[in-house]
């Protein structure tokens, strides 16, 4: 399964169904946030984030996008709060971004998109381990941050360094003692709904925390990002980009929105 979907004509998003065809259940993500429709909610907890650098293991590139991942084997790197019930420990971020600006975001806010967004994924502790977790519908809680083109951003930088050692799919990088909450904007105000992960096996496991605030990437980071490749050294070049998948319906679902 792993070469049988990417983001290309032929074997993108809308193709997915054939081999995934949960692609097309009623909890599908990404979406689109009508901000006008989503409601408060006060029972939404704050977001609270706490992040170990020493967890921070490798750097690979997967063909799809990039991971940064974390020891997870411990309460080291966890989020708590919003709308998560007990621990979620991190396992990896990724990023998703377009081939020019003005698109590449997954989630979409009235309709507009941004440059590029930031996953950070953990899991709940409950479940024992990441495997197990997936298989229910509280089993991730996935933090999503916009990135919108602007200054350099420097909490980035180090990530974006890294690129350079991973240019094609299979390659992987030490990559330690980093933190990632350095990559969140000021405000965790966030909007909530039930989803899925957003690639094969697009599994309707994830409470999500799309954050309403942006961070910077400035035009040099993302041609960095770009310049990455979904092809292994072996094969004939194609640049990472466009490795992002459309809004899907929202067939019912309420956005909840932990702010006025």
């Amino acid at each position: 399964m792993a070469h049988s979907w990417g983001y290309g004509p032929d074997n993108g998003p809308r193709t997915w169904y054939h081999s995934f065809p949960i692609a097309h259940h009623d909890h599908q993500s990404p979406i689109n946030i009508e901000t006008s429709q989503a409601k408060y909610d006060q029972s939404l907890q704050p977001l609270s984030v706490s992040y170990e650098p020493s967890t921070s293991q490798v750097i690979l590139n997967n063909g799809h996008s990039f991971n940064v991942e974390f020891d997870d084997s411990e309460d080291k790197s966890v989020v708590r709060g919003g709308a998560l019930e007990g621990t979620y420990r991190l396992k990896q971020f990724h990023i998703h971004w377009g081939s020019c600006d003005g698109h590449g975001s997954e989630h979409t806010v009235n309709g507009d998109k941004y440059e590029a967004e930031l996953h950070l994924v953990h899991w709940n502790t409950q479940y024992g381990s990441f495997a197990e977790a997936v298989k229910h519908c509280n089993g991730l809680g996935v933090i999503g941050v916009f990135l919108k083109v602007g200054e350099a951003n420097h909490a980035l930088q180090p990530v974006i360094d890294a690129l350079a050692l991973i240019p094609t799919k299979g390659k992987e990088a030490p990559f330690l003692k980093y933190d990632p909450s350095g990559l969140l904007p000021s405000s965790l105000d966030f909007w909530n709904y039930q989803g899925s992960l957003t690639t094969p096996p697009l599994l309707e496991c994830i409470v999500w925390h799309v954050l309403k605030e942006p961070i910077s990437v400035s035009k040099d980071q993302l041609s960095k990002l770009r310049g990455l490749y979904f092809n292994d050294e072996n094969e004939s070049p194609c640049h990472m980009v466009n490795n992002f998948r459309p809004p899907q319906p929202l067939k019912g679902r309420v956005i909840r929105a932990s702010f006025h």
